[in-house]
């Protein structure tokens, strides 16, 4: 999919928006019962963690400063609290200034990524963390 600036940007910021709303469920609305609903549909479909499963209950920890717990639920949480929280600021920054770093970035690390250089340890590490979650039994 060949996205333009302000296509991505607005995905972006609907991604966080939603993810926003979904900690906010997760942490006070759902986080009282001590139970997080499970959306996961390769989790509904095989049985088996996906990659990405417990990324919600990785950011709640770190958001609550339990890093280590976070890392140990899911690393990929790092990533995705990372993504969520620069990427609302730069976007601002770059509507502010009507530049389009973000956007520039963003097309630099598609163009890595199609690079098996770049691509084959990143998909190593995928499997190495699907393997772990379903070891954990996530």
């Amino acid at each position: 999919m060949n996205l333009n600036r302000n296509r991505l940007y607005t995905t972006l910021v609907l991604a966080c928006i939603a993810g926003y709303i979904w900690l906010y469920y997760a942490s006070f609305i759902n986080g009282t019962a001590n139970k997080l609903f499970d959306v996961c549909i390769i989790k509904h479909i095989t049985n088996m963690p996906c990659p990405s499963c417990g990324s919600t209950r990785s950011i709640v920890s770190i958001l609550n400063g339990s890093y280590a717990q976070a890392f140990g639920i899911n690393p990929l949480g790092y990533l995705v609290a990372l993504i969520m929280f620069l990427s609302p600021i730069w976007i601002i920054v770059d509507v502010i200034t009507k530049r389009n770093s973000l956007f520039l970035v963003y097309r630099k690390i598609e163009d890595y990524l199609k690079k098996p250089y770049y691509s084959f340890p990143i998909v190593f590490l995928l499997i190495v963390n699907w393997i772990w979650n379903i070891s954990k039994g996530l």
